[in-house]
């Protein structure tokens, strides 16, 4: 199971160094089911990366990446330079850059397969809308979205899913049980069709803490959980991470 952690807009390198060694703290020694990973912004990678580097249990992830390798895009952050730096996932797809970024599937995909050519496992995220919910549309826009999103080669070593419902992001609600298994159903289902590997990690992600974690890990296909706000709180994360 994989537990992430991501950080957004927040942490300055001096935070990012405070908030890893707390985790590293409460999580340390603890005998865990779940691999840690966290995504502290691009400024605070490096230092985070050393200070993990002797966590038998804390992996390094990045945000977002650019969807070029390398040329003139300024700004950007190439997955090559996100791998050189001891990345080993990278988030693709988030909701957030979905939606005020402008971000549309095919430039997921392209993230997420050069994600892979350089060995970073892609969490590739996907979620619908309050609208498409209410209408009875969310499987077939998720289904959409997966078609469009995931690559070809796609399998449980290179690849990770992330069901976030956008209604649910910093809401402080989250769908009900039932309807969680119904979309981790039908994704499982597709994936076996598609790549005859259902087996690929799927995470849940959206308004979640360490109260609605324990109902979430009755999840039969849960694989995990993409924790947004609740991942700055060392404590209640790391208490996520134990109480698996």
């Amino acid at each position: 199971m994989l537990i992430a952690g991501n950080w957004k807009l927040n942490c300055n390198i001096n935070e990012s160094s405070e908030l890893v060694r707390k985790i590293i703290h409460f999580t340390d020694g603890k005998n865990l089911n779940c691999e840690i990973a966290v995504f502290p912004p691009y400024t605070a990678l490096s230092e985070v990366n050393k200070l993990i580097n002797n966590s038998a249990n804390i992996s390094l992830g990045a945000q977002d990446c650019s969807s070029e390798i390398k040329g003139a895009f300024t700004g950007d952050v190439s997955v090559e330079m996100l791998a050189d730096i001891g990345c080993k996932y990278v988030i693709v797809g988030h909701s957030e850059r979905r939606q005020n970024r402008g971000e549309v599937d095919s430039l997921v995909l392209k993230k997420a397969t050069n994600a892979q050519k350089y060995n970073l496992i892609p969490i590739v995220c996907v979620g619908e809308s309050t609208k498409d919910r209410n209408n009875g549309n969310a499987l077939s826009v998720i289904e959409k979205q997966l078609e469009l999103s995931l690559p070809s080669n796609c399998n449980n070593l290179n690849c990770v899913i992330a069901y976030e419902p956008i209604w649910a992001i910093g809401t402080g609600v989250i769908p009900s049980i039932e309807d969680i298994n119904e979309m981790f159903s039908m994704i499982k289902n597709w994936l076996f069709r598609k790549y005859n590997d259902s087996s690929i990690m799927l995470l849940y992600g959206g308004s979640v803490n360490n109260d609605n974690s324990k109902e979430l890990f009755t999840c039969p296909h849960l694989g995990g959980l993409l924790i947004g706000g609740v991942s700055l709180k060392a404590d209640e994360f790391s208490r996520i991470c134990i109480n698996i």
